[in-house]
């Protein structure tokens, strides 16, 4: 798949951000290797240490589906592009495949290779 398709569903699972506390929308779009998208927004909650973040929704949504492997995930944000949180690594690599390419898309769009 494209990368540019990949950071469109990124930028369009931003939409359903739910961040009435930063106001710091972000979206994610994971690449499994069957060719499947799941895609991801964050979700803030008062206490912050439960707030969840787009890629993890991503994630967690593939895998609770049974999807385990992964190519890539883009991440769209408003603001200057923001690198995966320092969780996301981890969670992707306890819980799937690490993937191969981050995209990440905001005011300056960078790949980091994986």
């Amino acid at each position: 798949m494209d990368h540019k398709v990949l950071v469109r569903l990124a930028r369009l699972a931003k939409k359903h951000s739910y961040s009435p506390y930063s106001r710091f929308r972000v979206g994610a779009a994971l690449l499994a290797r069957s060719g499947k998208v799941y895609t991801g927004c964050n979700i803030e909650n008062s206490s912050y240490g439960l707030t969840v973040c787009a890629e993890r929704t991503a994630i967690f949504k593939a895998v609770s589906e049974g999807v385990r492997g992964f190519s890539a995930i883009a991440i769209a944000t408003d603001e200057t592009a923001a690198p995966a949180l320092r969780r996301v690594p981890q969670v992707l690599l306890d819980l799937a495949a690490t993937s191969r390419s981050l995209w990440s898309e905001g005011k300056d769009p960078q790949r980091s290779p994986r």
